[in-house]
């Protein structure tokens, strides 16, 4: 069977730059990397956005008393609040401007509801709803899915682990991405989290080489203009809700 390879781009957007609202340190020495292995010949290539209304409960200026890194219950689930980023249609939830997104087949939103933040680029973090990114990539056959982008901790790992959950092969590009480090280790952890998920920790010049020797050769570069490229929005999921349930059964 072959292998049909998917490099996705998590979150390279201007707010998680050094200097942006929400900024991952160092976060901006990824995108060299995102736009050298956008070169090689993946089958598919999607980029994600955070893309939260302004009065997503993430945001701690929306809970009176409340400072960013402190923990809430946001309808139901165990919420870290974060400053105000990547608000739908502002330049912080653009992405990087020097990020090549001339490759990029589709562009996934998530955090669109208020209510509830979505870390990963498959569903929200109670696994109620859908981004949309599960069946758009099984519906080009996908079954090797490469994460890189920001951050390590968050929104990488539970990308990672869901893709794992869903049947993907994984392969995080740890060069490609970095870290939050909320609480001094977060990053080891997460790191160890998705290798004991069978997700693979590689690094660039890794899959640089596995291409190479696969005879695979760099594509020929595509012009896609940004009229044809398709948004899509975070709809709900019955089916993963059944799956979920199967799950917590085993």
């Amino acid at each position: 069977m072959k292998n049909v390879r998917a490099l996705v781009l998590v979150d390279l957007q201007n707010d998680f730059l050094p200097g942006g609202a929400l900024g991952v340190p160092d976060g901006d020495a990824v995108i060299p990397i995102a736009n050298k292995l956008q070169r090689l010949p993946f089958d598919v290539i999607v980029a994600t956005q955070d893309w939260h209304p302004r009065d997503h409960g993430s945001f701690a200026p929306n809970h009176r008393g409340r400072t960013p890194g402190e923990i809430v219950n946001l309808n139901g689930l165990r919420q870290v609040l974060w400053p105000v980023h990547c608000v739908q249609n502002t330049r912080g939830a653009e992405f990087a401007p020097a990020l090549d997104v001339s490759r990029v087949d589709r562009i996934i939103h998530k955090g669109t509801d208020p209510w509830i933040d979505s870390y990963s680029t498959f569903f929200d973090n109670g696994h109620r709803k859908s981004t949309g990114l599960e069946r758009y990539l099984k519906s080009r056959g996908v079954t090797d899915v490469y994460l890189m982008g920001l951050a390590t901790d968050y929104c990488v790992k539970f990308s990672a682990l869901d893709a794992r959950l869903l049947g993907f092969n994984v392969h995080v590009i740890e060069d490609g991405c970095r870290g939050i480090n909320l609480r001094h280790g977060d990053v080891d952890t997460a790191l160890e989290q998705m290798r004991r998920a069978g997700a693979e920790i590689t690094r660039s010049t890794r899959v640089l080489s596995t291409f190479k020797a696969a005879g695979l050769k760099p594509a020929v570069r595509r012009a896609v203009r940004r009229a044809r490229r398709k948004v899509v929005i975070t709809k709900p999921t019955k089916i993963h809700l059944r799956r979920k349930k199967a799950a917590s059964k085993r």
